[in-house]
């Protein structure tokens, strides 16, 4: 992370409960050091454990990942980063409109057969991942299921995902999404 981007996330990260006097201890290893190796794990496609000893010890970089995540921190700093964004492009923070659809992609042999379907109608076996986005296509909900669900069917919990963006009045769809849905929406 150069120290531009370091700059601009910083003031976007929680701040630790001992730096705000509500108990805990300092981290072992600075937050710059840890959002960097889980930057390079994503990066590379790496395992936890295939991190180099440049990095903090791939067991504290993991931990520290692990509870970001189970306590929402890293959807909260997705959020913030995709607000600031936003701002950059001269948008409200929080987005008015989003955008679904679904892709179907092959999965590896690696992937549980049940876990994977076949999408008839691109004929594909493996998974489908579906994803609402807003007008600038970044990210507001993402959820992944086997490639024979129907788009309708997989929409109707990522659509109840999207409540926390309450600002949001208009979701654009294709085809796929016809029927139901939409009357189920009202």
């Amino acid at each position: 992370m150069t120290d531009g981007e370091w700059a601009a996330v910083r003031p976007l990260l929680p701040v630790p409960a001992w730096l705000q006097g509500r108990g805990g201890q300092p981290e072992s290893y600075c937050h710059r050091q840890l959002l960097d190796a889980a930057r390079y794990l994503v990066a590379g496609g790496i395992s936890w454990r295939a991190m180099p000893a440049d990095f903090p010890a791939w067991d504290r970089a993991c931990a520290f990942f692990r509870r970001w995540r189970e306590h929402g921190l890293i959807a909260e700093f997705h959020d913030r980063l995709r607000g600031k964004v936003r701002e950059r492009e001269d948008r409200e923070a929080e987005p008015t409109a989003g955008i679904i659809d679904a892709q179907s992609v092959r999965a590896a042999a690696t992937v549980p057969a049940a876990s994977r379907g076949y999408d008839g109608g691109k004929k594909v076996p493996g998974r489908k991942r579906h994803i609402v986005t807003d007008t600038l296509g970044l990210l507001l909900a993402v959820a992944v299921t086997a490639a024979n669900i129907d788009d309708r069917d997989a929409a109707t919990g990522l659509l109840q995902g999207l409540r926390m963006h309450r600002d949001i009045t208009l979701v654009w769809a294709d085809g796929g999404y016809t029927g139901s849905l939409a009357a189920d929406r009202h």
